[in-house]
């Protein structure tokens, strides 16, 4: 064989060598995939922080500036009532027994 077809068969040897270095190792392709798709997981997650965060500043916004949030919040998360409101609790009535 010549010299330039030894130059040929060494630059294809490395080459695959580099190929498979690059598909198969550690640092390769598979790693570049996996860590392609936990940044769309990770990005997906951020989306639907996002909404809430901006529900949450909405939230914060009303209950700045309107009573009636303020007034909801407190009778629902609290129990409370208004001051022209009746409280009536039903106690339901017990039997006796036979």
């Amino acid at each position: 064989m010549s010299g330039s077809r030894w130059l040929l068969v060494l630059l294809a040897i490395a080459g695959l060598g580099l190929q498979a270095e690059l598909w198969f190792s550690d640092d390769g392709y598979r790693k570049t995939m996996k860590l392609r798709a936990a940044v769309a997981e990770q990005r997906e997650l951020n989306e639907s922080l996002k909404a809430r965060n901006a529900s949450l500043d909405a939230e914060v916004i009303n209950l700045k500036q309107g009573q009636d949030a303020a007034e909801e919040r407190a009778r629902t998360d609290l129990g409370m009532i208004g001051e022209a409101e009746t409280f009536y609790q039903v106690v339901p009535v017990a039997r006796a027994s036979d």
